[in-house]
């Protein structure tokens, strides 16, 4: 858990509005393949619940606000995300779900790799039990 940890980025104030910008393998620890986002969460609902074989993540908020929950097999850790200039790194091999969405809340995830089915591990058992390896 270590691993997962908040990343200030670059905010450029100015009166006519700020600016934040993201480079890979500057800001972040990995070369971006991948970008989506998630909006439009209806009120209560659950996003992700799943985990990466490979893949590494940076989620930001771009608007509104959400929580991201991160479990390791034996730890849950929630992390608040409310602004723009800031985002969550997130390993491979760590549990992840988004939850509690704002309204108009709006997520954009930076992934490591481009989509990949099998990379995904979405039974939290299964998770669990090549962790404990």
């Amino acid at each position: 858990m270590q691993k997962v940890k908040l990343i200030n980025l670059p905010k450029i104030e100015d009166p006519r509005g700020n600016l934040t910008f993201v480079e890979e393998n500057n800001h972040i620890p990995f070369d971006i393949k991948r970008a989506y986002w998630v909006y439009d969460v209806p009120g209560g609902e659950l996003r992700g619940g799943h985990a990466f074989k490979k893949n590494k993540e940076f989620i930001i908020a771009l608007s509104g606000s959400f929580d991201v929950v991160i479990k390791d097999g034996k730890t849950r850790k929630k992390y608040s995300l409310s602004r723009s200039y800031y985002g969550l790194y997130i390993p491979n091999m760590l549990w992840r779900s988004l939850e509690n969405f704002s309204t108009n809340a709006l997520a954009v995830i930076l992934s490591s790799s481009l989509f990949d089915a099998n990379d995904y591990l979405r039974d939290f058992n299964e998770f669990k039990q090549l962790v404990s390896k």
